[in-house]
């Protein structure tokens, strides 16, 4: 159930706020309904993990045997030895 809240922020925080969500294609509403909800859910092993990096969680299938050290390695090899 969604209920309406008043609350008084600065005027240019709110700008800034709407800019945000704007380019984000969100409204502002979810954005503060995200971020509570974050600070208000109890803790647990992922404390530092912010709602952005949770909701990228799981985009990319990788196969079983992927070896994330070995691409990393050849990714830097490939930077650097140019």
């Amino acid at each position: 159930m969604n209920t309406k809240l008043t609350v008084k922020l600065d005027s240019f925080v709110i700008e800034r706020a709407k800019t945000y969500a704007r380019k984000r294609n969100t409204s502002l509403s979810k954005i503060i309904e995200t971020y509570l909800n974050f600070l208000t859910n109890p803790k647990s092993d992922d404390d530092d993990v912010t709602p952005l990096v949770k909701s990228l969680s799981g985009i990319i299938d990788l196969p079983k045997n992927f070896d994330y050290k070995k691409s990393y390695k050849g990714h830097l090899s490939n930077k650097y030895s140019k």
